[in-house]
């Protein structure tokens, strides 16, 4: 039952579109479309699915659980597994019919240990070439790809590494990084090793780094048509394709000087009219938003949020106009001429527009489109 008229509305035509958009874009590369985190948000059955008939032939996810719930919606598509599962996963890993990353020797042997007697299992090593987050130093994942192509209970189907600075487009470490990779895939063929799928690019790398995308690519960002970074905006075609909506809940007037929300921090200089929106930081509107410039939208205009974000709620300035209960608010989205973006949200809280959707809490039903 949905009462609370607050809703995110996720236009499934905007993720094809996406999708369509980046599969074009790095073609003859493969589009991996990344679904972890529950779609960045957005739900990632229904995104996954959206993505496929865009033009994605592979699905990327963090966890074994996340690809456990794609299986169960009958999506059979490739699923990438970015980083390396827990060694007791990996009988849930062949189960499933996954790819494993893998970047560790035990999880190499654990791998080979749970594949199938009669299909070997596909695994993706991954090189660490300068992020330091997961992947094997060069020399160790140099050893690991030559095991895995000796073992016959395994495919050394891909090889991977990923960008920590793709989006900054002047920062001249991804060309490092990508000096790093190419040497250590010459070092594998020089011993006859030749992975089949090679792939470096995440979405800021695809967008701007057409010779590193090789086999596949993996977009995230990307694909729910918000660019990698701000130095990157506009440059692809890419549609946001999740609003976040409310309906105002409660106006009142408030006198000049009369402190509003948590801590009495916001006091307008003369009587306005104040709206109760029915949303919050459970929802994923970051406490200090009101106190750093947030806004949303009613009636086609900007207006500011009115003191602290509370847990089910926010308070909204809208001066002398004429505001009503039910009202519609966008505080992600479009009305009229006026738009509020992921990224504006991200700018005034010193953030990433992937935070942002992926913060937008499970109490915010999805609503498909």
């Amino acid at each position: 039952m949905q009462l609370r008229p607050v809703w995110a509305e996720v236009d499934l035509g905007a993720i094809r579109h996406n999708a369509s958009v980046l599969a074009r874009l790095v073609k003859p590369a493969a589009l991996c479309a990344v679904v972890k985190a529950d779609g960045y948000g957005h739900g990632a059955v229904p995104v996954a699915k959206a993505a496929i008939e865009g033009g994605a032939t592979w699905l990327g996810v963090a966890l074994v659980e996340e690809a456990e719930e794609l299986r169960a919606a009958g999506v059979d598509a490739p699923v990438l597994l970015l980083s390396e599962p827990p060694l007791d996963g990996m009988a849930a890993v062949v189960a499933l019919g996954l790819r494993p990353t893998i970047y560790t020797a035990a999880a190499l042997e654990a791998a080979a240990a749970a594949a199938r007697a009669d299909a070997p299992l596909p695994i993706h090593v991954k090189v660490d070439t300068g992020m330091h987050r997961v992947g094997a130093g060069a020399g160790d994942a140099v050893k690991l790809a030559r095991a895995a192509a000796e073992r016959p209970e395994l495919l050394l189907e891909g090889f991977w590494t990923h960008l920590a600075v793709a989006d900054e487009p002047g920062n001249q470490f991804t060309a490092e990084q990508l000096t790093r990779f190419r040497a250590v895939v010459d070092e594998l063929a020089a011993a006859g090793v030749h992975p089949p799928v090679l792939h470096a690019c995440n979405s800021a790398g695809a967008l701007t780094w057409p010779p590193a995308r090789h086999h596949l690519v993996r977009c995230g960002i990307a694909l729910y048509g918000l660019a990698p970074s701000l130095e990157l905006e506009g440059c692809a075609d890419l549609r946001p394709a999740m609003s976040l909506e409310a309906k105002v809940s409660l106006v009142k007037r408030v006198g000049a000087g009369e402190g509003v929300s948590y801590g009495l921090r916001y006091a307008p200089s003369r009587e306005t009219t104040i709206a109760t929106v029915p949303i919050g930081y459970a929802d994923g509107l970051t406490r200090r938003l009101g106190h750093i410039g947030g806004e949303v939208l009613i009636g086609g205009r900007r207006r500011p949020i009115a003191g602290t974000v509370t847990m089910d709620q926010i308070l909204v300035d809208c001066g002398d106009d004429d505001v009503a209960t039910g009202d519609e608010v966008a505080l992600l989205g479009r009305q009229g001429d006026e738009e509020i973006t992921a990224w504006d949200w991200a700018r005034r809280l010193d953030t990433i527009a992937y935070e942002v959707v992926c913060g937008i809490g499970p109490r915010v039903p999805r609503v498909y489109t």
